[in-house]
């Protein structure tokens, strides 16, 4: 049985590709159907759907204060 990885708005994740400005850490600004995390680096966002953003999520480096 797949365990989910539980994350949420305003953590900081780290994908398996880096961004091509050289960051590698995401913060998640939208949740929803589609994802949308921004780039730490560059401020850049990118909308992506669910399913994708969980193949691609590496790790979660650190969860929003609640």
């Amino acid at each position: 049985m797949e365990q989910k990885r539980q994350f949420g708005m305003n953590d900081i994740v780290e994908m398996k590709k880096p961004h091509p400005c050289g960051s590698n850490q995401w913060k998640i600004i939208r949740m929803g159907m589609d994802i949308r995390i921004k780039c730490e680096g560059c401020n850049h966002s990118v909308l992506i759907p669910r399913k994708k953003f969980e193949k691609r999520l590496k790790r979660i480096i650190s969860k929003a204060e609640e």
